[in-house]
């Protein structure tokens, strides 16, 4: 991913597969990339574990809120958040 924000939502780049937070299935497994947004929310998701970095499953995406496994701590994030979050 490029500093300049153009992500291959969806799309692979060689075998990984990278696209935003909201569309990974239940149950998958996904390595936080990067957080498209302000320092705000980047701060915000910060203290709540989302870091480039981070492994995190994905327990609910049924349309509604999102709940994230992230260790051994469960936290629920909104839609809007959780599209900004891009994940492989």
């Amino acid at each position: 991913i490029d500093g300049a924000g153009e992500h291959f939502y969806g799309e692979t780049q060689g075998e990984l597969l990278i696209m935003p937070l909201t569309f990974v299935q239940a149950g998958r497994r996904v390595r936080v990339l990067t957080v498209d947004s302000g320092d705000g929310l980047q701060g915000k998701l910060a203290s709540l574990g989302l870091i480039p970095g981070t492994l995190l499953d994905v327990v609910q995406n049924s349309g509604g809120p999102l709940i994230l496994r992230i260790g051994e701590g469960k936290i629920m994030l909104g839609r809007g958040m959780a599209g900004k979050i891009v994940v492989a």
